[in-house]
């Protein structure tokens, strides 16, 4: 498989949509998924270019997270913007990252990234809690390159 297009079904690509909208329930966090097909840079690297490239730093908190899939590169990085980051251990993504690959590598795209998204959703609840006056500040729709 090596199509953005054939990655994810629409109704997969809902769900994901649906599971951020959930996620974010929880936190004042705003998460995002990137799915392209290639790129000659380090996960790491585009997924921070991506970030950029959205706005992601366009948060009053500067509490973004983009999950960044590369199709045929069977590549994958969870980034936080700098005001998670100032909060959290290093290690915060791992057990995340963790979930969302053993989902990978058996072919289940749609439920690693549910999972990953509902557990980034969790984590962030600790250190940006849901507040009242709270607006979705960044979509929830999935981006592709």
């Amino acid at each position: 498989m090596s199509k953005v297009e054939d990655f994810l079904s629409p109704e997969e690509e809902n769900e994901i949509v649906q599971a951020i909208s959930q996620a974010e329930r929880n936190t004042s966090g705003e998460i995002r998924v990137h799915i392209e097909d290639h790129t000659e840079k380090p996960p790491l690297e585009r997924a921070q270019e991506v970030f950029n490239f959205l706005g992601m730093y366009n948060t009053s908190m500067r509490n973004g997270v983009l999950f960044y899939v590369g199709v045929s590169d069977h590549a994958f990085a969870i980034i936080g913007d700098e005001g998670i980051h100032k909060m959290v251990e290093e290690d915060f993504w791992d057990c995340t990252k963790d979930t969302v690959i053993s989902h990978f590598k058996e072919n289940k795209y749609k439920e690693g990234l549910v999972s990953g998204i509902l557990r980034a959703g969790e984590r962030l609840k600790e250190y940006f809690p849901f507040e009242k006056d709270d607006t979705n500040e960044l979509s929830n729709e999935i981006s592709k390159g």
